[in-house]
């Protein structure tokens, strides 16, 4: 993800999606480069940040720079990406411009829910009897992300398109006064959309509620060409037929029809449909980028809403959410540790621990009086570590009877290597999500959230949830190789705002992800 992206992403910025099959299959070069930087700049213009999404060198980028984008507009072996080509152009280290499915794939796991994009694809005409249907239907129909598009390219099979659309379950709206679905080229294709959004603010409302309810499904929102450079329906309409005809007679199938098409539609109507193609492309971004910016103010609005109101003037809280331990460190006086049974000649000191506590108590003795979340046992470890701790908020501190205060200990040689270490830490799983949620309010207010990787998994994701909805600052401590990797066995590692692991944490948590080790990292202490 480029840096700016990813910084507005954090942000919560308006980022528009673009895609790349146009610059790679859809333009010649130049034109194709001057193209996508026009359309970059007119995102930018109009308030959002330009995410065009490509693959280069087996790499997807949600982002590129102006050296990518050369790269991409000036290759000639790049592929066309939709869903199924991306495992095989990814493991063989292939450029691409992806399509509408595969951009809509990127943006969604990127975070970014609006994508501007020319016109989808749809059904082909005679889809009835090739099933010659685009991905981006299907994709629509799985991916919650909007589409801005001229509704659907009018070389292919409009009235069976919506059906499909209809099937997937997709939320289609023209946008304008008009409910006419726009057939690309031209603004009138004789079929109506199912509903109409009259501007930006409506369509954010749209696009709001589909991604609240989680249906886990995309919405189109289909923008007519400006009037001024719309081309007549009854040309472009005679264009199709003879170009269709002409692709039946050479044999050409699939993926290289709708190319072929809109190449040989520009020349039979003497550059118009190309004219119209770049207007309606620019008069995308720009409704598109008003559309992203509106539904980022809107979700900000949203989520300010739905903090709990501060009824003092008390500065808020941070909150830390983890493990408090008794540490025993025992030290070897030689420097060999006999075994057998044999007593070893050392000395025993006992501490106070917990990786949760030591942030607590150091954001305690930094003046920032922080409230922790964590267990112990009624016992006599309870008993030395609250009076230790006398100078932190320990009023929110479970005591549960019948459970042992974690207990570690651990055996160093002289030279200070740990030789064995043990712990007794089971009351850790009793900092329960039930338990953190009766400190809503409090977490929902706090400028800063630590959890550390002690507490169970429902309460790492029940707090990463929190911190997606409230815009919330979560620091998060792996504590070890074994539990760094929690947050990102799911997609709550998107929430977290600071992490600080060692080297081994750190690869664990790359191994998780499932990416390669970066050459020239070694291990090191």
């Amino acid at each position: 993800i480029h840096p700016s992206v990813q910084e507005a992403l954090m942000d919560r910025r308006a980022v528009v999606a673009l895609e790349s099959t146009i610059i790679t299959h859809g333009m010649a070069y130049p034109q194709n480069l001057s193209m996508a930087r026009e359309v970059e700049k007119i995102v930018a213009t109009n308030g959002a940040v330009p995410a065009t999404i490509g693959i280069l060198r087996g790499q997807i980028h949600v982002g590129l720079t102006d050296e990518e984008l050369e790269f991409l507009a000036s290759s000639k072996n790049t592929v066309k990406v939709s869903r199924r080509d991306l495992p095989y152009v990814l493991s063989q280290g292939l450029s691409g411009g992806t399509t509408v499915s595969g951009t809509m794939i990127a943006a969604h796991k990127a975070g970014i829910p609006v994508f501007v994009t020319g016109g989808i694809g749809g059904v082909h005409r005679g889809g009835e009897n090739t099933l010659d249907v685009s991905a981006d239907l299907t994709e629509l129909g799985r991916t919650p992300v909007a589409v801005v598009s001229a509704g659907v390219k009018s070389i292919l099979d409009i009235g069976r398109t919506l059906e499909y659309l209809e099937t997937q379950g997709v939320c289609v709206a023209a946008f304008g006064e008009s409910r006419e679905f726009p057939a690309f080229f031209s603004r009138r294709s004789g079929f109506q959309a199912p509903y109409h959004v009259q501007d930006e603010e409506e369509a954010a409302e749209l696009i709001a509620s589909a991604l609240g309810l989680g249906l886990n499904s995309g919405v189109l929102i289909a923008v007519p060409c400006p009037q001024d450079r719309a081309t007549s329906g009854q040309v472009i309409e005679e264009a199709i037929q003879q170009a269709l005809s002409e692709a039946r007679s050479k044999g050409i199938t699939g993926k290289e029809v709708t190319p072929f098409m809109l190449q040989k539609i520009s020349e039979l109507t003497d550059g118009k449909s190309l004219d119209s193609n770049l207007a309606l492309i620019q008069n995308n971004a720009r409704v598109g980028s008003c559309i992203a910016v509106a539904l980022s103010k809107l979700q900000k609005a949203r989520r300010k809403e739905d903090l709990p109101q501060q009824e003092d003037t008390t500065p808020p809280q941070p909150v830390v959410i983890g493990g408090i331990n008794v540490d025993f460190v025992a030290k070897a006086q030689n420097p060999a540790i006999l075994g057998g049974g044999q007593t070893n000649a050392g000395r025993v000191r006992r501490t106070f621990g917990g990786v949760g506590r030591n942030l607590a108590d150091c954001l305690s003795r930094l003046g920032q009086a922080p409230l922790l979340l964590s267990a112990v046992g009624k016992d006599e470890h309870s008993e030395s570590v609250l009076h230790y701790c006398h100078h932190m908020d320990m009023s929110a501190v479970l005591h549960l009877e019948g459970k042992s205060t974690a207990t570690y200990c651990a055996v160093i040689s002289s030279a200070g290597e740990l030789s064995i270490g043990l712990g007794d830490m089971d009351i850790h799983q009793q900092i329960t999500e039930q338990y953190v949620a009766q400190f809503k309010e409090k977490l929902c207010q706090a400028p800063l959230v630590c959890i550390d990787g002690n507490v169970p998994l429902s309460t790492i994701q029940y707090v990463c949830q929190l911190a997606r909805e409230h815009q919330l600052a979560v620091c998060y401590e792996p504590t070890d190789e074994n539990k760094a990797s929690k947050p990102f066995l799911s997609d709550s590692w998107k929430a977290l705002t600071y992490i600080s692991p060692n080297l081994q944490e750190l690869r664990a948590i790359n191994r998780t992800l499932g990416n390669p080790l970066p050459a020239g990292i070694e291990y090191s202490e």
